[in-house]
């Protein structure tokens, strides 16, 4: 549906000289490929683990957003440099043709901003619907400019709404921007605090001290954390790794844990070495 309807505003915006129909048909088109890539990924993430990927392809979401993200930054600056040449040397629009072929696009929009709309954890969604609605936008701002221009004739307002929806894209994408590269990244994940983490890990009875923590995030809304407890005792281990998992997962979201023991003196059994804690 998406592919078609660029079709379609790509020639009404050379026959009616709308560069909001052309904008919005380059934004459409890049949809299209957006859609394309974010079904792949999903197709991709299904995948179990294996020898070779270990935690699975689940983030190719995550990369397929951060692509996605940078599509819309290129539309962008297309669109603001070609609405500043439009608005210094303005061309003529038919404001009829603008109007209706805008009206097609904002009902082809809203049927797929819906479909979209029904999984809201999912990074790799949200990127695909975020180019929806902003060519939902570019829609009724087209529409909009072909109704002023009907009435008025003031053929300048079809630049400016142009650069006012690339300002809405713009602050729309640089969320889905940023969630994407802190997870590639493997930032810690919004809404933990790191120091809150490790500290509720040293108030475990048996814990002296804890080293080497880090907390990240595999996919948007899979949390995980990996560390190494200094413990007194290497009996109460298995004691110790049930309350640190269950307060991870209890108090922090986390439910992907990996924690290393390290005792002070030696280890219980015969032929151990004493483990001397680093960092």
């Amino acid at each position: 549906m998406v592919a078609a309807f660029a079709v379609v505003e790509l020639i009404g915006g050379f026959w009616s000289g709308s560069l909001a129909l052309l904008a919005d048909s380059g934004h459409m088109f890049t949809d299209a490929a957006a859609l394309g890539l974010s079904l792949a990924a999903n197709i991709v993430a299904q995948r179990p683990v294996s020898a070779r990927h270990s935690y699975g392809l689940a983030r190719t979401e995550v990369i397929a957003a951060f692509v996605n993200s940078l599509a819309l930054l290129a539309v962008v600056i297309w669109l603001v440099v070609e609405s500043v040449h439009r608005i210094a040397d303005p061309v003529p629009v038919n404001g009829r043709a603008v109007a209706l072929i805008a009206s097609g696009g904002v009902v082809v929009n809203l049927l797929v901003a819906w479909v979209l709309s029904h999984d809201h954890d999912n990074l790799n969604m949200r990127a695909a619907l975020l180019h929806v609605i902003s060519d939902l936008f570019g829609s009724v701002a087209a529409l909009i400019a072909g109704i002023v221009i009907i009435y008025t004739g003031y053929v300048v307002v079809d630049p400016l709404l142009s650069m006012l929806v690339g300002g809405l894209i713009l602050r729309s994408t640089f969320g889905v921007l940023r969630e994407s590269t802190l997870v590639l990244l493997d930032s810690v994940p919004a809404g933990v605090d790191y120091d809150s983490v490790g500290t509720a890990l040293a108030g475990i009875p048996g814990v002296k001290s804890v080293h080497d923590l880090h907390v990240w995030a595999m996919v948007p809304g899979q949390r995980a954390a990996s560390a190494h407890l200094m413990i007194d005792r290497i009996e109460r281990w298995p004691a110790i790794l049930m309350q640190a998992r269950q307060l991870l997962a209890r108090d922090h979201g986390i439910g992907h844990v990996t924690l290393q023991p390290e005792c002070f003196g030696k280890v219980p059994t015969a032929g151990t070495i004493p483990i001397v804690p680093q960092g």
